[in-house]
């Protein structure tokens, strides 16, 4: 990882970004992507970027969910963020988190905790325990494979039946010529 001297915080700030002068001049479908820009404008200004460089400017995930959340078409007019500079960026985050958003931020939380636990190694069982044991669902897929083979095994003696009938049949009607036939074999 990074050393501790580079994760050090230069400057932290909290601003009102004013959002609406600037996407009421984008059409309505670029709006909140105009307001991301502005933000990253705003910030990059104040807190003093070299050159203005737009790029170092990182915005958090959640300020991202803030801005998306009524859709494109209708951004936050203005927002509460929290600037901290680093070295070689600047991280931008909601200052004051909405209950929605603190819930769904624990809600992740959680699930990578879970997903991060290590699996619980089950004890040595005896050698009782260890004898196969058939669950419901394996004796029901047991009670469906032979009820297949048993429907094909009749399946195959009524389908050989019907095969012998019909050649039985087939024959008799060889057998049997009509007088047009004969004719037509003269």
């Amino acid at each position: 990882m990074a050393d501790k001297t580079e994760n050090k915080v230069l400057l932290e700030r909290e601003y009102i970004i004013p959002l609406r002068r600037d996407w009421l001049k984008a059409s309505e479908y670029k709006r909140v992507p105009k307001s991301i820009k502005t933000i990253r404008k705003f910030i990059a200004r104040h807190m003093k970027i070299p050159e203005r460089d737009e790029s170092q400017v990182k915005i958090n995930r959640w300020l991202n969910h803030e801005l998306w959340f009524r859709g494109i078409r209708k951004p936050p007019a203005k927002i509460k963020v929290k600037a901290r500079k680093f070295a070689d960026h600047v991280d931008v985050e909601l200052a004051e988190i909405p209950e929605k958003v603190k819930w769904l931020i624990a809600r992740e939380a959680k699930f990578l905790q879970v997903k991060k636990e290590p699996k619980k190694k089950e004890a040595k069982k005896d050698e009782k325990t260890t004898e196969k044991r058939e669950t419901p669902a394996e004796e029901k897929t047991e009670e469906k494979k032979e009820k297949i083979e048993s429907v094909k095994e009749t399946g195959l003696k009524h389908s050989l039946e019907q095969s012998h009938q019909h050649k039985h049949e087939t024959a008799v009607h060889k057998d049997k010529t009509t007088p047009r036939r004969m004719a037509l074999q003269k």
